[in-house]
């Protein structure tokens, strides 16, 4: 099928044949056959990053030269019966990535492409040449661009934007860049969102929320940067989600009938992909000196890279006269032309390396300022027609592709630590180490339990055997004894029978050698009763042996206790290990905090925080993965607040630095706020404010009170220690927008209390607010803006329209007094939302107040309620300014007078 016609934006496409990308190398090249030629070797001109208008190419940068690719329309149906007798005005020469263009019949020029795409040529090979190098180097951490460009009706939304819903060989380079996007990357550690906007008329306006009409650019003052934050970001999980925003969008997005075209895009589409990815590096492993089989990792430290895919469906130039546009069509067609001259300029002063490049000239060129001259890796279709009658049109479009060749810019990856990652990953680590920690304990106490039981075991049974074998031993003895004693007696009785039959002299002789041998006998048994008793003995040295070897068993109880002792010890080395540990986690918390905040700066809330602003409220209360407090309330705990409060008065500024920080973050937490009013933290804020010119030092302090100014109490002390004055002679003195945020919030939270009234304007606390608009950031002017709306409405809830102000009686408003009407007015349609939020409900509120409607009628405060009453996106103060409105008899016949309906 071929490429979409002139007469839909969408038309169908022919097959075609696709060949491999060659290199992006080679040199520009035009010649004519009555003109010379360019040699080939010649190298186009590049743009050095140092000239590049960015300025965000760096000597770390890789050079990437925008590549140009050309892609012809075939003939449509008008062209077809109207060109009939007319060759086409160009020739393609794809294989050798030239393009002829026909000025007559015998005159021709000749020009070179990074690759020349025919009438046949499909979709898929267009997105494999001209966008997949770049999603690729998305997908590796560069900014990328991929964008048409050519006259209206030539294919560039069928090109870049064709949903393929029907046919899907026809989708287009979005939805083939998102699905390659999608593949590349993880739902776990990775995540992709997209915002899809049009530039109409010069003003930005978002196709997925078509209420938010006026989208804001702002530029970072240190690196260029250019972002949309008023930009609706939708995060991305499918390639459904993603086909469906497409859908919503292409139906905002401003089309007309023209005869060109049947479908025109009237806007600049524009589709912002943002892609961040978590780079995984190797891990060290770290042994255990205490147990080589215990171990915990190291992680080094992640790395997160954040890219954007810019895709850019641009309006296609016409001429008036051919397109016949008219009325709001033909200042449609003024305004595209005039953005893609201002476009085509800046390209020709970058090709050129001229000092100035008009970037400024059209939001188009701001919002593109990266992808020519800049970071990004840009890819450039430019897409023509075959008509002879469009020839004017065709060169032009085919010179803009030339110049945009000559353009280089500085590809740079753009990565950060991952410090949030990181402090998970420790918690993680130091989790496993408790838990190991506590099973080796565990396993340690169930060891020398057994051993204990199987001592005692051992012990007693050995006391038991002991006994039975001295118990058998001794009854062997008695046993012997007793039968030795009895056969003596039986022998003695038989002796005495034979003496008494002998006579005389015989007989005493026999019985005087009987008693000898009976003596003998006597000594041989007492002999061995001896024995007996010295075997009885030796048992009973056995029996003593027996007990010293069970008081060797109470030695080796003693070594066992001895080793417990030395266990207990290597678990209080094992638990300071861990506290040191924790203290690592608290730091690594704490440094994750700051760079997230430098990383998130320009969020302004009623919270500040350390280097630009403290944590908001919702977030302080926050918790660890593991169920521990915040890293700033541990310290706390640890530290202890009086010491805290004291380092606020070192001699050294470092410390001194680091303790009003840790201060103004603990301030932050609503629990903390009063422990710090009452150990003095509060006077000894006042006093750095007071004392110290170091711009950090007021900067942070001011944070702290604006945290302090939050609570009732605090409020009141603030005012009675004559912090109104002092926050106002820093709002004089300070330069720095991020200080001046700092001291506009903290009067702003004073501004809110009704007590206070009075001595907020005897100080010059409202002069000091109005002041510091001299500034001109949009975050100051969010908080001076707050500022007045909470004063008037404190003014609204008095009962009285005369009230008494130190001494001085007036009817009217004080902020009309102090002379803020003016610049009210002037910011009551703000560009900003926050601002201008505040300054509708600061009108509404002085509007309540009859006294001050003439010097509001005559201010233009009037036109403004009108408007208000009206316009407002919010409810709320809709219908409270269209109530004050009808509520007020001045107002009511002011309105009459100037004939306005409301």
């Amino acid at each position: 099928m071929a490429m979409a016609s002139s007469s839909s934006r969408n038309g169908g496409t022919r097959g075609g044949s696709m060949r491999p990308v060659s290199g992006a190398n080679s040199s520009n090249l035009r010649s004519s056959s009555f003109k010379s030629r360019i040699p080939s070797s010649a190298p186009a001109p590049r743009r050095s990053s140092s000239a590049a208008p960015l300025g965000g190419g760096g000597d770390n940068g890789v050079p990437g030269r925008v590549r140009v690719a050309v892609r012809l329309r075939p003939r449509n149906a008008d062209e077809c019966v109207a060109d009939a007798d007319f060759a086409d005005c160009v020739e393609l020469q794809p294989e050798l990535k030239r393009l002829k263009l026909r000025k007559n019949n015998w005159d021709t020029e000749t020009y070179e492409f990074d690759d020349v795409l025919t009438e046949s040529a499909s979709q898929k090979r267009v997105y494999q040449v001209v966008a997949k190098p770049v999603v690729e180097s998305v997908l590796e951490g560069y900014n990328g661009t991929v964008m048409a460009y050519g006259q209206t009706g030539t294919g560039k939304t069928f090109t870049l934007g064709r949903l393929g819903d029907e046919d899907t060989a026809a989708r287009g380079i979005m939805v083939r860049s998102m699905e390659d996007i999608i593949s590349g990357t993880s739902l776990d550690t990775d995540s992709i969102s997209v915002s899809y906007l049009q530039l109409y008329m010069e003003t930005i306006q978002d196709l997925l929320d078509p209420s938010n009409d006026n989208i804001a650019i702002v530029e970072d003052p240190k690196t260029g940067d250019v972002s949309l934050p008023g930009a609706t970001h939708v995060e991305i999980r499918n390639q459904q989600n993603f086909l469906e925003l497409l859908h919503l969008g292409e139906t905002h997005r401003v089309a007309a009938n023209t005869k060109l075209n049947t479908e025109s895009s009237r806007s600049h589409a524009i589709l912002m992909v943002h892609v961040k990815r978590s780079v995984v590096e190797h891990e060290d492993s770290v042994s255990n000196d205490a147990d080589n089989s215990s171990h915990f990792v190291r992680p080094s430290k992640p790395l997160v890279r954040r890219s954007k895919l810019v895709l850019v469906d641009l309006a296609g130039s016409e001429r008036v006269h051919k397109s016949g546009s008219e009325g709001h069509m033909l200042e449609e067609a003024k305004s595209i032309n005039l953005s893609l001259s201002a476009l085509g300029k800046c390209i020709n002063a970058i090709a050129e390396n001229s000092p100035h490049v008009p970037l400024r000239d059209s939001k188009l060129t701001r919002l593109l300022r990266d992808s020519f001259g800049g970071t990004a890796r840009t890819s450039l279709i430019v897409t023509i027609g075959p008509s002879p009658r469009h020839r004017g049109e065709t060169t032009s479009t085919i010179l803009f592709g030339q110049r945009a060749m000559k353009v280089e810019n500085m590809l740079k990856i753009k990565e950060e630590f991952d410090y949030k990652s990181l402090s998970k990953k420790l918690e993680v680590q130091l989790d496993k180490v408790i838990a190991e920690n506590e099973r080796q304990l565990k396993a340690f106490d169930d060891d020398v339990e057994r051993i204990n039981q199987q001592a005692q075991n051992r012990i007693s049974e050995v006391e038991k055997n002991f006994a039975e074998a001295l118990e058998k031993e001794k009854l062997k003895c008695q046993m012997e004894y007793m039968e030795s004693v009895k056969k003596l007696e039986e022998k003695l009785i038989s002796n005495q029978r034979e003496n008494g039959k002998r006579n005389g002299e015989v007989n005493g002789v026999v019985t005087a050698s009987e008693l000898a041998k009976l003596k003998g006998s006597l000594e041989e048994e007492i002999k061995l009763k001896k024995a007996a008793e010295q075997e009885v003995n030796k048992l009973k040295s056995q029996s003593t042996l027996k007990t010293r070897s069970g008081e060797g068993e109470d030695a080796g109880m003693s070594r066992l206790q001895k080793l417990l002792e030395d266990e207990a010890l290597q678990k209080k080395k094992l638990e300071e290990e861990v506290t040191i540990l924790r203290s690592q986690l608290v730091q690594l918390t704490f440094e994750a905090d700051q760079m997230r905040r430098c990383l998130d700066r320009g969020a302004p809330g009623n919270s500040y925080s350390d280097t630009d602003s403290l944590p908001s409220r919702h977030s302080q209360a926050r918790e660890s993965v593991n169920g521990q407090k915040a890293p700033f309330a541990t310290l706390c705990e640890q530290v202890g607040l009086q010491k805290i409060l004291q380092l606020l008065e070192s001699d050294d500024a470092n410390i001194r630095i680091h303790a009003v920080k840790v201060v103004a973050n603990l301030a932050a937490e609503e629990a903390n706020q009063e422990k710090i009013v009452e150990a003095g933290g509060l006077a000894s804020l006042l006093m750095l404010l007071r004392s110290y010119e170091d711009e950090t030092v007021r900067r942070v302090a001011a944070g702290a009170i604006a945290n302090l100014a939050m609570n009732e109490v605090s409020q009141q002390l603030i005012v009675d220690q004559g912090g109104i004055s002092l926050l106002s002679l820093t709002a004089a003195d300070a330069e720095d927008p991020q200080t001046l945020r700092m001291v506009a919030g903290a009067i702003a939270n004073l501004c809110g209390n009704d007590k206070l009234q009075a001595r907020l304007w005897s100080d010059g606390g409202i002069k000091a607010l109005l002041g510091m608009v001299r500034c001109g950031h949009p975050d100051v002017l969010a908080q001076v803006a707050r500022g007045i709306a909470n004063f008037a409405k404190c003014e609204s809830r008095a009962t009285t329209q005369e009230r008494v102000y130190e001494g001085v009686k007036s009817g009217r408003s004080l902020l009309i007094e102090d002379g803020a009407l003016p610049w009210i007015v002037q910011h009551a349609n703000d560009e900003a939302a926050p601002i201008r939020r505040h300054i509708e409900l600061a009108l509404c509120h002085l509007a309540q107040h009859e006294v001050n409607a003439k010097e509001m009628i005559s201010g233009g405060a009037l036109w403004e309620l009108v408007r208000i009453s009206k316009e407002c996106s919010r409810e709320d103060i809709r219908s409270l300014a269209h109530r004050t409105l009808s509520s007020s008899p001045v107002f009511r016949s002011e309105i009459r007078r100037l004939g306005i309906h409301f």
